[in-house]
């Protein structure tokens, strides 16, 4: 089994999954967590999906909204903006053809042969002088 490191795969896509975590269905810290792990990022971090929706608030693509609980200290919910969903929509797009582009790259790596490490044997020289 391989052990991928997939911190930078993860920087570079946190924004568009958390935006579509929350999409449909509004989300405190923690459920927007056990959302994204869920649906297979499991290596996702807590401190970064809490500065992930953080930082969206502030950029204006998500709204919050705090709600008491019963059982423990109240909770924060996000919910995404209009300005969020038009960001959504065009990171989805974005995604999509970079997805695309890395697939046909690594669709054409496979068909095409590797050279060997092994160095080609040179032909012999096919010139003979005259000799008498």
């Amino acid at each position: 089994m391989r052990c991928v490191d997939t911190t930078q795969l993860l920087k570079g896509v946190l924004d568009v999954a958390v935006l579509a975590v929350v999409e449909d269905e509004d989300g405190y810290g923690y459920d927007v967590l056990r959302r994204l792990r869920a649906g297979g990022l499991s290596e996702v971090g807590d401190a970064s999906v809490y500065g992930t929706l953080r930082r969206l608030y502030a950029a204006g693509a998500l709204t919050s909204y705090v709600v008491p609980s019963d059982e423990g200290p109240h909770r924060k919910y996000y919910g995404i903006t209009p300005a969020g969903r038009a960001q959504l929509a065009g990171q989805t797009e974005d995604w999509e053809r970079f997805a695309q582009t890395v697939s046909a790259l690594l669709s054409d790596t496979r068909t095409v042969t590797r050279p060997s490490s092994t160095p080609e044997p040179q032909p012999e020289n096919q010139h003979q002088g005259a000799s008498a």
